[in-house]
């Protein structure tokens, strides 16, 4: 060999040396783990630094908390049951249901009622009878309210405040279904009219059909005044509306609440069928009352019946009057309660020479409805008649929705 392979000869083997060297070395190093193949995604790289919140925000995972129970509380819908509050003592119920009953001033009578939602108030039909707008008093407050609906046949009425306070205190409704004869209760009004928040305690005695209306009864008092009150229980919800409380020798201390639940045909637009009123069904069903007394009341109760839509009828025809009488009617005879009562007179409407409005259609229109109004109040009337309903009951009927007109008489 010479010289030149030589060299070339020990450069090769001293390059294999440093090579195999490294390579040793760098196997040997501790803690650099060779990577694996690449047979998918690439694994995760760690990294000691903590990323900014900015460059992690999009991508990083969101941490998935244990499920909690929420609780969420609404109010019940006027007319409807609710859930019952937890029970207390009577004293934290009465507490709670005090701030929401009032007294009611309807004319010469007084009686109680309770709000169902700030704007509306629930009280019996015989306290208001006979009247379209009444004053209420709570403990703090006086409010101006006006009757809306009522349903004789259950003695409920609904009542529409002015101006209501939205903070004001309602009560929640129950349902009969929840009375058990020995379970505790507690009455609550204005007894003998003036003394207010009076309280009274009792149990549910029974619970009894009487005709079409369900009723409570109760030994806690209910006295003159006490009319239109709540009768709850110990929940605070209320199952009754006190109506009848009898007190004799034969009867000491007899009290009665219409059900609840009959509320919910009155809130809901439908005044009821009942024939007769709770203390008509309660008197027949207690004294017997003949075949003869039974037929008046249900012809009293239609009678009625006709004579309150005639009334609503009655404020829509008064209304179409005050908006056109001054344009259109020269002279008119007023024989009733309401102006357009002249139409049914002979020549009780003069009409005004005008051509700015078309008062020949005005008193058509004017003329169709009232007759219409006077053929079912006829009618009623004739059928009021044959069941043996008394001319002065009739009279007050007519009066009670200002139907009051000398020719229904006749």
């Amino acid at each position: 060999m010479d010289s030149a392979q030589l060299r070339s000869t020990m450069l090769v083997l001293a390059v294999v040396a440093v090579v195999g060297v490294g390579l040793v070395l760098g196997f040997l190093r501790p803690g650099i783990t060779p990577a694996p193949a690449a047979t998918g995604s690439p694994a995760p790289v760690a990294s000691a630094v903590e990323p900014a919140a900015s460059d992690t925000a999009a991508d990083a995972p969101r941490m998935s908390l244990p499920d909690a129970p929420v609780t969420v509380t609404t109010p019940a819908p006027a007319g409807s049951t609710a859930p019952a509050p937890p029970p207390g003592s009577f004293e934290e119920v009465v507490a709670r249901v005090l701030p929401a009953v009032v007294s009611i001033q309807a004319g010469a009578s007084r009686g109680t009622g309770f709000f169902i939602r700030p704007e509306y108030v629930l009280t019996n039909a015989h306290v208001i009878e006979g009247e379209t707008f009444v004053q209420l008093a709570t403990t703090d407050n006086k409010y101006s309210a006006r009757v809306v609906s009522t349903s004789p046949g259950a003695d409920l009425a609904v009542l529409q405040v002015a101006m209501p306070n939205p903070q004001q205190a309602v009560l929640r409704l129950g349902s009969v279904a929840s009375a058990r004869p020995g379970q505790e209760v507690v009455a609550i009004g204005s007894a003998l009219g003036v003394l207010s928040n009076t309280v009274t305690r009792g149990i549910v005695s029974a619970v009894r059909q009487v005709g079409q209306v369900t009723l409570i009864q109760t030994d806690a008092a209910i006295n003159p005044g006490n009319s239109g009150g709540p009768l709850v229980d110990r929940s605070g919800l209320v199952i009754g509306i006190n109506s009848i409380g009898i007190a004799s020798r034969v009867a000491q201390g007899l009290g009665f609440a219409v059900a609840i639940d009959h509320a919910a045909d009155l809130l809901s637009g439908r005044s009821g069928t009942a024939a007769s009123t709770p203390l008509q069904a309660l008197n027949q069903a207690m004294t017997g009352a003949p075949d003869s007394d039974q037929a008046r009341a249900r012809g009293e109760q239609e009678y009625a019946r006709v004579l309150e839509w005639a009334g609503h009828q009655g404020d829509s025809l008064d209304d179409y009057w005050g908006r056109y009488s001054r344009f259109c009617v020269a002279t008119s005879t007023r024989t009733g309660e309401r102006p357009w009562f002249s139409v049914y007179e002979r020549n009780g409407i003069t009409l005004a020479p005008t051509s700015a409005y078309n008062c020949d259609g005005w008193y058509d229109t004017l003329n169709t409805n009232a007759t219409q109004i006077r053929t079912e109040v006829d009618k009623a009337a004739e059928a009021a008649r044959r069941a043996g309903v008394y001319p002065g009951v009739m009279r007050d009927v007519r009066k009670r929705y200002r139907m009051d007109w000398q020719g229904f008489e006749r």
